[in-house]
């Protein structure tokens, strides 16, 4: 298994950042696309990495937010055949909302009626090929934590707590244990790997890969996390994006080794 970054807020040697993240996956044959940033970035990126999308059989995105969707309408474009997969709960209706006022984060309005010949929407545990697994959040309650990051979801003009029914984690079976991909972790690093570990039976968790959505969290918040995914006893933890700089060294002072900083341009190999 192969994982390499396509986009990032850090970038490195000719390739260019963003705020956003896309992801490109090798996997037993198949190409698989998590996420395409927040523009075409992504594809400028590839193809300076010599990655061909056209060759991308499965487009995933792991959640309805615009620096992970809004390069869609590229992929579409650059590849005539891949589906891409979104979570049953995904629409054009995120939005960051502080009183009275709001502000548009989610996929470009009008994508998913344009290109719903291409959009598949799945529920449940979702085997996209032998050994990859779509998994959606199954905790209750998570719209709590939507109303505290003031993350809302806008229907028939009113407003709900996000609770993350958009979001989905892509989960790799490898010979080291499970590889868990999800890009925000909106509801903490943490309880995605145990939501994972108990889907799986308690199957060994390899790693996870993603942004940890810490940007704006205090050092408190992110020690207690880094304790929390430490008690989780996975071996290998790569973040970036949302995480941010300041949260990324709190999280290296308490994971050591464990952790590794992602960037534009980085392979990871399982």
């Amino acid at each position: 298994m192969k994982v390499i970054i396509l986009s990032d807020n850090i970038a490195s040697e000719q390739l260019k950042q963003e705020w956003g993240l896309g992801i490109f996956i090798e996997y037993e044959g198949k190409n698989i696309l998590l996420d395409t940033g927040a523009s075409k970035l992504y594809l400028d990126n590839a193809k300076k990495l010599d990655i061909d999308i056209r060759k991308v059989d499965y487009g995933v995105l792991s959640h309805a937010h615009y620096d992970h969707a809004n390069g869609m309408e590229s992929f579409f474009h650059e590849n005539k055949e891949a589906k891409f997969y979104l979570r049953a709960g995904s629409g054009e209706n995120c939005y960051i909302k502080f009183g009275i006022f709001s502000h548009y984060i989610g996929i470009r309005k009008g994508t998913l009626e344009t290109y719903k010949d291409r959009i598949l929407f799945v529920d449940g545990d979702y085997e996209l090929i032998p050994g990859v697994t779509l998994i959606p959040h199954k905790t209750s309650n998570l719209a709590m934590i939507g109303k505290k990051n003031r993350m809302y979801i806008k229907k028939e003009g009113k407003w709900y707590p996000d609770d993350f029914s958009h979001e989905q984690s892509l989960v790799f079976e490898t010979e080291k244990g499970l590889v868990i991909l999800n890009s925000c972790c909106h509801t903490g690093a943490d309880m995605i790997i145990r939501e994972v570990a108990k889907t799986f039976n308690n199957k060994h968790i390899y790693a996870i890969i993603g942004g940890f959505h810490l940007y704006n969290a205090s050092h408190e918040e992110v020690k207690a996390l880094a304790n929390r995914i430490k008690d989780t006893g996975i071996e290998k933890v790569y973040t970036g994006h949302c995480t941010g700089e300041k949260s990324y060294k709190i999280l290296k002072e308490q994971l050591g080794e464990k952790l590794e900083q992602f960037k534009v341009g980085l392979t990871i190999e399982v």
